[in-house]
C-alpha cells in the first residue's frame, strides 16, 4: 500500500473509532483524537494508544502492556495483526469492554 492510500485509510479508521468510542459517553472514559493518535484515558489511570504509523503503513495499538501492529487487508477491508490474527475493531471492543466492565461493540 502506498503512503497516500495508507494515510486516507488510517485517518478514516481513527476518526471512526473516535466517533464510536466518544458516543459511549461513559464517565470512566475520555477519548481524544489528535492528528494520527487516538488516546483513550480511563478514570483508573489506564491509557490505551492507537496510532497510525506511516513508515510501517500500520495502525499500532498499545493497551494493558500488550502491543499490536495491524496491517490493512484489502480483501476483507479490515486491519489485522499479522502475529496474532486479531482484528482491530474486535480487539479494541474487547479491550475497552473489559476495562469498562460492560459489553462494547465498535462497528466498522
Amino acid at each position: 500500500m502506498n503512503r497516500a492510500n495508507f494515510s486516507t485509510l488510517s485517518s478514516a479508521t481513527l476518526e471512526l473509532l473516535d466517533g464510536a468510542l466518544g458516543d459511549l459517553e461513559h464517565d470512566d472514559l475520555d477519548v481524544d483524537l489528535g492528528g494520527d493518535v487516538l488516546t483513550l484515558e480511563f478514570s483508573d489511570g489506564t491509557t490505551f494508544i492507537i496510532n497510525a504509523h506511516g513508515a510501517a503503513t500500520q495502525i499500532w495499538m498499545a493497551a494493558n502492556r500488550t502491543a499490536w501492529h495491524f496491517d490493512y487487508q484489502e480483501s476483507s477491508e479490515t486491519w489485522v495483526a499479522h502475529k496474532t490474527g486479531d482484528e482491530l475493531f474486535e480487539t479494541l471492543s474487547r479491550m475497552v469492554g473489559e476495562q469498562l466492565g460492560m459489553p462494547v461493540e465498535i462497528l466498522r
